[in-house]
Order: C-alpha cells, then structure tokens, then sequence
C-alpha cells in the first residue's frame, strides 16, 4: 500500500480539502486527486464523497481512517529507528486534553512550541470528558490516572495533587475550618458523582470526606466552573493544584486544612496508542511539556 497516498488521505481527511492537502505535500490538484483515485480502486471503496462544492468523508472512509493512522505511525517510527526520519519532526499531531488544564497551562506555550517547530501542526481537541483510553485517531492524550494504572503507555508529566480551597470571603464570613470535622458545618461544591473521597493528612492521617453530610448547594462536573464557583465564594471545593495555584498565589483563593489533599494518587500522564509507537512528532511534543510543566514547574505554590 502507498503510504504517501494514505498521508495524503489523512490530511486530506482532516481538512475536507483534496487540494490543500496536495499542496501541503507539493502535488498539483489533479495529480492529488488521481493518487487518491488509485488508492480507492486498490481498497475497492470510496474514501471521501467529492461535489463540486465539498468534500466528506465516506462511511468506509471513516472506519478506515484511524488505520490510515495507525499505518503512518508505524512507517515513520520505522524510519526513525533506521535514522531515515526527517531532520525535524512535521505534519500533524492530534492531541487530546482536558479543556481546563490546556487553557490554563498549554494555550500560553505554543508560541513557543510553534517557534521551535514550524513545521509541525496542532491539532488540539479539548474537553474535560474523558475516555477510558485514547482513540485510534489521536496521536497523544493528557490524562489523569492512579499510579497504580500500568496499563498506560507514555509519560508521567505531573502529580495531579489535589487540595480544599475557598475564597477569603467565604472564610470571612463563615468561618475556616480547623479539622476535617468542622467540614460538616460549612458549604461544599462537590464533584459529578458526589461519592464519598478520602483526605490524607501530611502525618498519614485519614479523613472520609462526605458530601452528603456537608452543605452540598452545587454539584459541578466542570473543573474550571467549580473553581469560578468557589472563586465566587459559593462554598469549599477539592480543585487540582493546577487548577488554583495562581489564584492562592494572588490571594483570590485559601488553602482549606492546608496540612490535608485527596487521598487519590493521581497522576497526569501523557499517553499514546497501546501500539506504543512514538512518532517523531509525538516525541517533540511530549518533550517540550516535560521540560516546561513536568514536575508541577508551572504551578508550585
């Protein structure tokens, strides 16, 4: 199979565009849209519905693509072992993480990131519902995951510590909680399921945190709205630290029972397929967040 004439499908899949993915590969219209005419006829189906107004992708098309994928990982991470792989990793790498996180720690990176591979293009697709495990289609996922979750392929980027906060008019108002106790008296923002969680304390101590026994008023399943919500002063909330570092360094939010956290393990992996091929691309991209984020450099308090 020509895996050139895959790559130019995937692009050309990804924008809808036969012409600008030849031209991205410096192939004349007409001579992109015969390479994909052969490759159709070597598949014996239709890839992509082409009108004289739009192109889409064809059911079989669809089905087909995270495989097209797949089968380009495989050649350049062949390529790359044999040292034949481009002098600087290009295309397009597909990376999936939680709206949240990327808001607030990666959007302001990728000027650099850009500056240091202009050859290479983002595509990010954000949202803080998460999979189980990273779709055939992605190249790369941010996830987080319990320590004990060895099944993950890729790299640890961070501790996802997570920690009780509250706005200082909240605490003004109604009082700051001096032990795990006192958490019953006071307003909670809890979390989609609003299961119990436990909290440990820096001596090893062991709290089970209960919503349902507290002043739960809100349940939120949106990381960024529950840390407005208690920026807002709506209650006490458990946030990532990454998610509140820069509002406890501005005085916007307090550490609640500073000495206590989740008792969750919780890591922040970069992960990719289970096929546990790491594409030039891939590598480029997972480095440069290690060496600006890993270890919670963005974040410490």
């Amino acid at each position: 199979m020509d895996t050139e004439a895959l790559r130019l499908f995937v692009m050309a899949a990804d924008r809808l565009n036969i012409s600008a993915a030849g031209r991205e590969l410096g192939l004349a219209p007409a001579v992109a849209s015969g390479r994909l005419a052969r490759l159709e006829a070597e598949l014996g189906v239709e890839l992509l519905h082409r009108t004289t107004r739009k192109v889409s992708l064809s059911l079989e098309g669809a089905e087909f693509l995270p495989y097209a994928r797949e089968i380009l990982a495989q050649s350049d991470a062949a390529r790359a072992v044999l040292g034949n792989s481009q002098s600087h990793p290009r295309g397009t790498l597909r990376f999936a993480a939680p709206s949240s996180f990327a808001q607030l720690h990666i959007m302001p990176l990728l000027a650099d990131f850009h500056a240091g591979h202009p050859d290479l293009t983002l595509d990010l697709r954000l949202s803080d519902r998460q999979t189980d495990l990273i779709e055939g289609s992605f190249d790369l996922a941010l996830r987080s995951a319990p320590l004990a979750d060895s099944s993950l392929k890729g790299r640890k980027l961070a501790d996802d510590v997570r920690i009780l906060c509250a706005s200082p008019a909240y605490l003004a108002e109604h009082g700051t909680p001096e032990a795990p106790d006192d958490l019953s008296r006071h307003r909670f923002i809890a979390w989609a399921n609003a299961d119990p969680r436990e909290l440990v304390s820096s001596t090893g101590a062991r709290f089970t945190l209960k919503p349902a026994a507290t002043l739960c008023r809100a349940i939120i399943d949106d990381g960024t709205s529950q840390r407005e919500a208690t920026l807002a002063g709506a209650g006490i909330s458990i946030n990532s630290e990454w998610s509140v570092a820069h509002e406890i360094r501005r005085g916007r939010l307090v550490r609640v029972l500073p000495e206590w956290r989740l008792n969750d393990r919780a890591v922040l992996w970069l992960v990719y397929p289970r096929s546990n091929i790491l594409t030039p691309k891939t590598r480029a991209f997972i480095d440069f967040l290690i060496e600006r984020l890993g270890k919670r450099k963005a974040w410490r308090m």
